[in-house]
């Protein structure tokens, strides 16, 4: 089990910033695209090796997102139209996110409801911050991934309002 720290940096601009373990050292580097159409984000692990590509789809009424992992494998996460609270889908991916009415706290399950990992929007910080809890290593690139996803839609809609 191991917990990272994700704090919003999304400007306008180009994006990179640092994403950090429990223990406070770098584990990921995020680096945003700058005026490029479609939006995309490279994550890279602490050695400086690229672990996955996040790319926002145009021209679709919700948000969605491809993320292909370094392995090969690849999904899309798909924003559901809900009234109550934020509903996250995925394609290709045995996987859900549930989140709660306040967009406060997101969990990762699997198809038999099993707890992959947390996400939770902690209060009071001038930009966004995640903790996020990841129970099993193999998932940490993929949770990582998600919540850069998901932190840039919450960033996008929070700026409309």
């Amino acid at each position: 089990m191991k917990t990272y720290l994700v704090k919003q940096q999304f400007r306008f601009g180009g994006e990179r910033f640092a994403i950090k373990d429990d223990r406070g050292e770098i584990a990921y580097q995020v680096e945003g695209s700058f005026m490029k159409i479609p939006k995309t984000f490279t994550l890279y692990d602490a050695a400086g090796q690229k672990v996955s590509s996040i790319s926002k789809e145009v021209m679709t009424f919700l948000p969605r997102f491809t993320i292909q992992l370094q392995d090969g494998s690849s999904f899309v996460i798909r924003k559901k139209l809900t009234f109550l609270r934020d509903k996250y889908t995925f394609d290709n991916l045995n996987l859900r996110i549930e989140g709660n009415i306040w967009d406060l706290d997101f969990k990762l399950l699997d198809d038999r409801d099993q707890l992959i990992a947390e996400i939770r929007k902690e209060l009071f910080h001038l930009t966004s911050t995640y903790t996020v809890t990841v129970l099993e290593d193999a998932y940490a690139d993929l949770v990582i991934s998600l919540c850069v996803a998901i932190d840039y839609v919450e960033m996008l809609e929070s700026g409309s309002n």
